[in-house]
């Protein structure tokens, strides 16, 4: 777990990621403040910092306090916070977010929330008052201004001094509802098959890698589906075609959010993925190392643990006790 390894572009002093938390000390204006400053770069001993979520446009914000990166003000709150990481010899990707139909219309400007198609999410890790709103489908030009979003919140990422990005494409957010055929029941060239449902994350991630190459983009996947009434006739099948193609466009990496099990699907994406792997969640030191020491990924990111912690890599290095994560 303290051996050294690449992620692509990326030169990490050992295997311990921390994985993407949301965190929420950006009011009033979605500008990371001194306490988003001091809380990553306590935490800089991690081989990576996985810093989550941004969001990529004020429509695609999905809680109150969470960060952007859409304009200059949160560029420069970006900008202290990963040299503030850097002076302490750390590493920091910025994860790119949007919401889309999981967002409340409150952080919206009453504006409605977007995505693939216009279906409810009926469950949710932080369920609404009165439940989720039935979204607003997304116009195929609308779709083009969203992924111009991601595109420029990757510029402003760059020019926060980031060490690369992270496009968010799990936990039943918008890209994650592109992806799925429960949430997407479009017919044009953004849904029906799952070529045509992958395509706009696949279109993100080029915009992303036209800025940054793709060896310092990564993106984050969850797919056993279990957040935001995330549902799939044929996850396996999707997921061994998002992964290869991934692969084939050379990203650095892949975060899979899934705990072990008799149905997990990081085996597929590390059969149809050529790059490095990351996996997240339930790991404890043991299963950490047993896992990368059998190949099934190159890094374990800890949630919890170094929200708990930020002496997380030290207490590893050390062999004390530390809960699942």
């Amino acid at each position: 777990m303290f051996d050294p390894v690449r992620l692509g572009e990326i030169e990490l002093p050992n295997r311990v990621v921390m994985a993407p938390v949301t965190g929420m000390g950006a009011a009033p204006r979605r500008i990371p403040d001194d306490g988003m400053r001091a809380y990553y770069a306590q935490r800089a001993e991690a081989g990576l910092i996985l810093a989550g979520a941004a969001s990529v446009s004020p429509l695609g914000v999905g809680h109150p306090d969470m960060p952007g990166i859409w304009n200059s003000s949160q560029v420069e709150g970006w900008r202290a916070v990963t040299d503030a990481v850097h002076r302490r010899g750390g590493r920091i990707v910025l994860q790119l977010w949007h919401a889309g139909r999981v967002a409340d219309p409150e952080y919206l400007s009453g504006e409605m929330p977007v995505a693939p198609s216009a279906i409810a999410c009926n469950r949710g890790v932080c369920p609404q008052p009165g439940g989720f709103v039935v979204p607003r489908s997304l116009r195929l030009d609308e779709i083009r201004r969203v992924i111009a979003d991601f595109e420029q919140a990757a510029r402003h990422a760059w020019l926060a001094e980031f060490d690369g990005v992270e496009v968010h494409a799990g936990d039943g957010y918008l890209i994650d509802q592109f992806l799925h055929d429960g949430s997407n029941g479009r017919q044009d060239d953004y849904g029906g098959p799952v070529c045509k449902r992958s395509r706009f994350l696949l279109e993100i991630v080029d915009a992303c890698a036209g800025i940054w190459g793709a060896g310092r983009v990564g993106v984050h996947l969850s797919p056993r589906g279990d957040r935001h009434d995330m549902r799939d006739s044929d996850p396996a099948a999707l997921y061994r075609h998002v992964a290869r193609e991934l692969g084939q466009r050379r990203i650095a990496f892949i975060c899979v959010r899934e705990h072990e099990g008799a149905d997990a699907l990081a085996p597929v994406i590390r059969d149809a993925f050529s790059g490095a792997l990351v996996l997240n969640e339930g790991f404890d030191p043991e299963s950490a190392l047993r896992a990368v020491q059998a190949g099934q990924c190159e890094a374990v990111a800890f949630g919890r643990a170094f929200v708990r912690d930020p002496g997380l890599v030290r207490q590893l290095r050390d062999g004390l006790s530390v809960s699942a994560v």
